[in-house]
């Protein structure tokens, strides 16, 4: 019952939250297990309304928490290769979770609230609200039986589905970035797979998700996804406490949107960033900080530049 009363204050917290988080989390952290790392930003398909930043959290299995991320992007206020650029702020609060269902199963569930801004030619515009949960159902399909063995493996997949709950404004289809949405205002189906691998206190997690977009009912319909990343991490203990620093590089590939069944021109692209991040714990407690850094990028043709992300959380474990 304890468990739930944290997830209950959690999600009054995201629900009373009205700009940028900002706190001093406490000061217990602990229980590390090892990487399990889903970065899931959507970019140039809607980017804040996927899941944003991953599925998990590099501390524990199994947790209940509230993260606060932010993406920064650059783009065109027009059509013409004269156009100016603007600044893009998205910012999201989220609870978000990963609750066992027996010894195979998990549940991974993300319910976001963004705040997003940008500076156009006339005039600023905001946006906010809720946007669109993420639930998710993990097997894990194989794992080292013997602890004692030199190298050890884990191989998870599954699925999931992000319902419409955050809301889709047709208005914002004429802007360069179309992502520039609350949610998707569609239906959209996940596909994940994981590996880990892993020799002592040192591993490297390897996963890939791909996200299959439907129509929405205003009959605009964003790419499908593919998400790739690899990240290599270190856990060092320091009495009670753990710490467990991480690197890597992640890709994300998106397809071409489509209005009316007709492909919308500008809308594909491809993203590669440099990753780093770092945790502590203790206890049932834990903090996270993360940041990424595009190394090669081309989305919607150039019009669209991803600057930098970076995202904080504070876990309860479970």
């Amino acid at each position: 019952m304890k468990n739930y009363n944290v997830l209950i204050l959690l999600l009054f917290t995201l629900v009373s939250y009205r700009g940028m988080a900002a706190g001093t989390p406490p000061p217990d952290f602990n229980k590390y297990v090892h990487a399990f790392d889903y970065d899931d930003c959507d970019a140039c398909g809607c980017s804040a309304s996927g899941g944003g930043m991953g599925f998990s959290s590099m501390i524990d299995n199994n947790f209940v928490g509230l993260r606060y991320f932010y993406q920064s992007y650059t783009s065109r206020d027009g059509i013409f290769n004269n156009s100016p650029w603007v600044d893009e702020n998205f910012n999201t609060v989220q609870v978000w979770s990963r609750i066992p269902l027996g010894k195979r199963f998990q549940l991974s569930a993300q319910l976001p609230y963004h705040f997003f801004n940008r500076n156009l030619s006339k005039g600023t515009q905001n946006m906010d609200g809720l946007g669109d949960v993420t639930v998710m159902g993990l097997y894990r399909l194989f794992a080292t039986k013997k602890d004692s063995a030199a190298y050890t493996h884990t191989l998870h997949v599954g699925g999931g589905v992000k319902a419409p709950t955050g809301k889709y404004n047709a208005n914002n289809n004429g802007s360069v970035n179309p992502s520039f949405q609350l949610g998707t205002g569609s239906w959209d189906y996940l596909a994940v797979a994981e590996y880990v691998i892993r020799r002592k206190d040192i591993g490297v997690n390897a996963m890939a998700t791909y996200i299959y977009k439907t129509e929405n009912r205003k009959y605009y319909q964003f790419g499908n996804q593919f998400n790739y990343a690899a990240t290599a991490f270190y856990m060092a203990n320091a009495g009670k406490y753990t710490v467990v620093p991480q690197a890597g590089v992640a890709g994300e590939v998106y397809a071409t949107n489509r209005q009316y069944g007709e492909d919308v021109a500008n809308t594909k692209g491809d993203i590669i960033f440099a990753k780093a991040g770092l945790e502590a714990g203790r206890n049932n407690f834990s903090i996270g900080v993360n940041g990424m850094l595009p190394i090669s990028q081309n989305l919607t043709g150039g019009k669209v530049e991803a600057n930098y992300r970076w995202s904080i959380n504070l876990n309860y474990s479970l």
